[in-house]
C-alpha cells in the first residue's frame, strides 16, 4: 500500500496521510494485527517528516483505530481479540464430520489445555449462550451527524443476515440498550472506540466491519483525463469527505471534485450539470436518476454514472456471520 501526498494542497498533510491510513485499515488493505510501516519508511515514502507521521499515529491511536506496542511498532487494532477458545469449531470448508465427532475432538482439545470436563462444559454453555444472545440482533450505530454511514452498513446486511437490522444513532444507543441488552453493535472502525465503551457497560459486543476496498472505482478515477470533473455523491457526509480527501490525495488538482448529500436536491443538479462522472453509493444510485430524468433538457451532456454497490467487504459479511452464529 502506497500513500500519496499533495504537498501544495489546502488540506494538511496530516490530514491526508491520516484518511490514507484509515481507509487502507477499513478495507483491509492492513488487516486486523497487521504491523504498520515505521515512521522511517512512510517518511521515505512521502517525503514527510517523522514528527508528522508519529502524530497521526499518535491520533489513530487515540481514535482506537491501531495500538502501540513498546518496542514493536504500531499494529492494527483487532478489536475482536480472537483467542483459540472462541474460534469456529465446525469449518463447513473442511471435510464435513459428523457433529458428535467434532464435539468429542473439541472436548478432547479442552482436556489437554488442563480444563476438566466441568470446565469444560461451563466453557462451551457460555460461548453458545453468548453467541446466542449477540445473534438476537444487529444494532447497526454511528453519530447522529452521519447516520447515513449506520445506513450503508445496514443496506449490505439485511440481505444477507436472517436477524434483524437496526439503524440507531450512538445518541440514543444507551436508551436502546437499556430496555434490551441482546444483539451485537455493529460500526465501521471509525466509530469504535466509543460504541465500546457502551457496549462494555451493557454486556454486549460491539464489532467493526471493513469497507469495501473500491478497488473498480478507484481505478476508474486514477485513469480520468486531467481537467476532468467528478461528482461524488453519498447518503454519508464521512464518506463524502474521506472520499474527498483520497481521490484528491491521489490526484492532486488534476481532477475537479464535487460532492453532495443524495438528499440535497439543488445541490446535486448543480453537480450533475458539472460533472463528467459521478460515482455514487447503492442508496443515492436511484435518486441521482430520478434527477438526471427530470432535468434531461438542462444538461448538455449526460454524465457516466458509475455505483458503488457494495459499502462493505464480502469477507467482512461472512465473519460476521459466523460470529452471531448465522449459518446462512
Amino acid at each position: 500500500m502506497r500513500f500519496h501526498i499533495q504537498q501544495e494542497s489546502d488540506i494538511p498533510a496530516s490530514t491526508q496521510l491520516y484518511n490514507q491510513i484509515c481507509f487502507a485499515i477499513a478495507a483491509r488493505h492492513y488487516p486486523p494485527g497487521h504491523r504498520l510501516p515505521s515512521t522511517r519508511q512512510l517518511a521515505m515514502q512521502t517525503g514527510l517528516h517523522r514528527n508528522t507521521i508519529s502524530k497521526v499515529y499518535r491520533q489513530l491511536e487515540i481514535d482506537g483505530v491501531v495500538e502501540a506496542i513498546a518496542g514493536s511498532g504500531i499494529y492494527v487494532r483487532d478489536n475482536l481479540n480472537k483467542k483459540n477458545l472462541k474460534k469456529s469449531l465446525y469449518n463447513k470448508e473442511r471435510e464435513i464430520k459428523p457433529p458428535d465427532q467434532e464435539a468429542k475432538k473439541a472436548i478432547n482439545n479442552f482436556i489437554n489445555l488442563g480444563c476438566t470436563l466441568q470446565e469444560t462444559k461451563e466453557v462451551l454453555i457460555n460461548e453458545i449462550d453468548w453467541r446466542m444472545k449477540c445473534g438476537a440482533r444487529i444494532i447497526v450505530s454511528t453519530p447522529r451527524e452521519d447516520i447515513g454511514a449506520s445506513m450503508l452498513i445496514a443496506e449490505d446486511l439485511f440481505p444477507k443476515v436472517n436477524v434483524p437490522v437496526e439503524v440507531v444513532p450512538m445518541e440514543e444507543l444507551e436508551k436502546v440498550l437499556s430496555n434490551s441488552n441482546h444483539g451485537t453493535i455493529v460500526t465501521s472502525r471509525y466509530f469504535l472506540q466509543p460504541l465500546e465503551k457502551v457496549a462494555k457497560q451493557h454486556g454486549v459486543r460491539a464489532i467493526a466491519v471493513d469497507l469495501s476496498d473500491f478497488q473498480k472505482e478507484l481505478k476508474i478515477l486514477k485513469e480520468l483525463s486531467p481537467g476532468s470533473c467528478v461528482g461524488i455523491v453519498s447518503i454519508s457526509p464521512g464518506l463524502l469527505r474521506a472520499a474527498e480527501v483520497i481521490i484528491h490525495s491521489m490526484r492532486g488538482s488534476e481532477l475537479m471534485l464535487m460532492t453532495a448529500i443524495s438528499e440535497n436536491q439543488s445541490r446535486l443538479l448543480s453537480l450533475l450539470k458539472a460533472s463528467n462522472h459521478i460515482v455514487c453509493d447503492g442508496p443515492s444510485l436511484s435518486v441521482v436518476e430520478d434527477i438526471l430524468l427530470k432535468n434531461r433538457s438542462q444538461l448538455m451532456r449526460l454524465p457516466k454514472i458509475i455505483c458503488a454497490k457494495n459499502y462493505l467487504s464480502i469477507e467482512t459479511i461472512n465473519q460476521l456471520k459466523k460470529e452471531i452464529g448465522v449459518t446462512n
